[in-house]
């Protein structure tokens, strides 16, 4: 046994201390991990999986309230396209009005 195992035996992999030549890690983190700016913001970049952590992460956003600013100008903007609309295809208006 000790002649074969000295053939067989798998040698222990060698470790190199690699440290790229542009690398200051002041800890960022994995400088080869490819991540964009805003994933740390985004509730779908997770790798959760499941439809129980789907649904909980869906009804989680639906409870964070948005920027109040952006909801102004979308209803002012879809209500001027609404009456845009109605201008178009001659809507009479005076129906509402007594």
């Amino acid at each position: 046994m000790g002649f074969l195992s000295k053939i067989t035996r798998l040698r222990k992999n060698r470790q190199f201390d690699y440290q790229p030549r542009y690398f200051d890690d002041k800890g960022k983190g994995n400088p080869y991990k490819i991540e964009t700016k805003f994933d740390k913001f985004r509730s779908t970049a997770s790798n959760q999986r499941g439809l129980k952590n789907k649904i909980s992460n869906a009804l989680n956003d639906t409870k964070r309230r948005g920027d109040r600013n952006i909801t102004i100008r979308l209803t002012i903007i879809i209500a001027i396209l609404v009456l845009f609309f109605l201008y178009i295809i001659d809507f009479d208006l005076s129906i509402f009005f007594s």
